[in-house]
């Protein structure tokens, strides 16, 4: 398996936007009024939408084929207060962690976990992400449809 710190990426920034926060609100069936108005806050699970606004380059590649790939956990730690509409934050991904493990019904998992960290106009981290992704193997005689991001 390659070395945890091998895929490199570069930074972007994500918008902080009144109109994103209050769709997601809505998504979420919220109604806090915490994400309303101008000065709204992001609710906590707003980061998982950076992913949308990462150029080429932004993504770290975790090579598992799509067509094998699993969402396993999803992490925010926020090491500020969450961020407000009209904050531009910094985003920048790398991996994390890489390790395997024997399944229950055999067969080998990778598991790649990668962090985003995102920081304020002054460079602050303020929150990072953590996302698992798992890699089954294919069945016997099939060959991974898709590409590996």
């Amino acid at each position: 398996m390659p070395d945890a710190q091998s895929s490199e990426t570069i930074a972007y920034e994500l918008p902080i936007e009144r109109g994103a926060i209050r769709t997601f609100r809505g998504a979420m069936q919220s109604s806090n009024p915490a994400y309303e108005g101008v000065e709204a806050i992001i609710p906590p699970t707003f980061l998982i939408t950076a992913w949308r606004w990462a150029p080429e380059g932004g993504r770290a590649a975790h090579g598992i084929p799509r067509s094998l790939l699993l969402h396993g956990e999803q992490e925010f730690i926020y090491h500020q207060a969450p961020p407000r509409a009209g904050q531009v934050l910094t985003a920048k991904e790398h991996i994390h962690d890489r390790y395997e493990k024997v399944g229950k019904r055999g067969g080998v998992m990778q598991f790649v976990v990668i962090s985003t960290e995102f920081s304020d106009e002054e460079g602050v981290l303020v929150a990072e992400m953590r996302s698992t992704f798992i890699g089954r193997e294919p069945k016997i005689g099939r060959e991974p449809k898709g590409d590996a991001s």
